[in-house]
């Protein structure tokens, strides 16, 4: 793949706090990259620097090759989906998708005609060909957010950014989004960077999935490397799907948290001294207190509190030692929900190979 976009040691300041660390990071052409972290951690700021709503402090953004240093935000070739649509709400669907070719700096374009055909032919790809009559207060969140796209796509961007764009949606219509978002990104061959706060959502969407943390890129990665294997522990805590324990790490293969021992597969970078455990909730299998554990596996004694259904899974929730709460994840499609009693202890199991230890 070729390299579209080109971000380099780039950092940015607000008075002493740093939005932006030093932060270097390719876009490829024709791809769809999730940008995840949690708030506060520069996501947003990224966003605005690349469109040139914010000026970096230092370093060095690339576009096709070309500096963006000293070229205003409305001549970059880059658009901007934000979570609010920003739609003009005096304006019917038609003319909010139309009003950047009328009305843009360099080169307006005048006949009508044209107009018309690249409208329509934008309204047709996000599904809204019939609605260019209404106004924008006569449609619903999801096909605002259309509108919005479609108003960003033809002007013909060399990429697109998304700012939270699902954010205001509800969960039916997220999902819905989300398949649509990728079908126009592959049918138009134009390259997608998404910001999100949802890890879920950063997972499906992306081709690659790049993790922020104060600032700071910490891991990019495909979204099966970021999900099986995050690049750290903070990364792990953000994709809300492991259950972490504190401890130490002794003798290169044993980890130590309260008064459980967990052999594990030692790291390369294996040392004594304290460190996390991480054992992801689908990992996890419930049994009876009583009953002996398989070969191989290791657990914990925990004492089952409520469940949590969420229509392809269900989630338990145990009270381990210290009053630590412990997630068990099980996907219906493999099998019926089994019933736990509240206040019953039960022992929660796992191979030492699906742990994952950070020092």
């Amino acid at each position: 793949m070729t390299a579209i976009l080109d971000i380099q040691n780039v950092t940015k300041l607000y008075g002493n706090e740093v939005a932006l660390d030093d932060l270097s990071v390719s876009l490829e052409a024709n791809e769809y990259i999730s940008l995840l972290g949690p708030s506060g951690s520069g996501k947003s700021t990224l966003l605005r620097v690349i469109a040139g709503f914010e000026k970096p402090d230092a370093g060095e953004i690339f576009l096709e090759g070309t500096s963006l240093v000293g070229i205003p935000a409305h001549k970059r070739g880059i658009g901007f989906v934000s979570q609010s649509f920003a739609l003009f709400p005096h304006m019917s669907v038609f003319d909010n998708v139309a009003f950047g070719l009328r009305h843009r700096e360099d080169e307006p374009v005048r006949d009508e005609g044209e107009i018309t055909r690249r409208v329509n032919d934008m309204l047709a790809l996000v599904g809204l060909v019939d609605l260019g009559d209404r106004g924008v207060n006569q449609i619903s969140g999801g096909q605002k957010q259309r509108v919005a796209l479609a108003r960003t796509l033809v002007a013909d961007p060399k990429i697109i950014l998304l700012d939270e764009p699902l954010g205001a949606l509800d969960a039916n219509l997220r999902s819905r989004m989300r398949v649509e978002l990728r079908r126009i990104r592959q049918q138009l061959g134009i390259t997608f960077m998404h910001v999100t706060g949802n890890e879920q959502e950063a997972l499906t969407m992306g081709d690659r999935v790049a993790v922020l943390d104060s600032g700071r890129l910490v891991q990019i990665a495909d979204p099966d490397t970021v999900y099986n294997r995050p690049a750290s522990a903070r990364v792990a805590r953000f994709l809300d799907c492991y259950n972490m324990f504190e401890g130490r790490c002794e003798d290169g293969d044993r980890f130590v948290a309260g008064g459980s021992s967990f052999p594990y597969l030692p790291a390369e970078d294996a040392q004594a001294g304290p460190g996390i455990y991480c054992v992801r909730f689908d990992k996890i299998r419930v049994a009876p207190a009583s009953e002996a554990s398989r070969p191989g596996e290791v657990g914990v004694r925990a004492t089952f509190i409520t469940s949590e259904y969420s229509g392809p899974s269900i989630m338990y929730f145990f009270e381990g030692q210290g009053s630590k709460v412990l997630e068990v994840e099980y996907h219906l499609s493999h099998r019926q929900p089994d019933e736990f009693s509240p206040g019953s202890e039960y022992a929660l199991l796992w191979s030492p190979g699906d742990a994952l230890v950070y020092f």
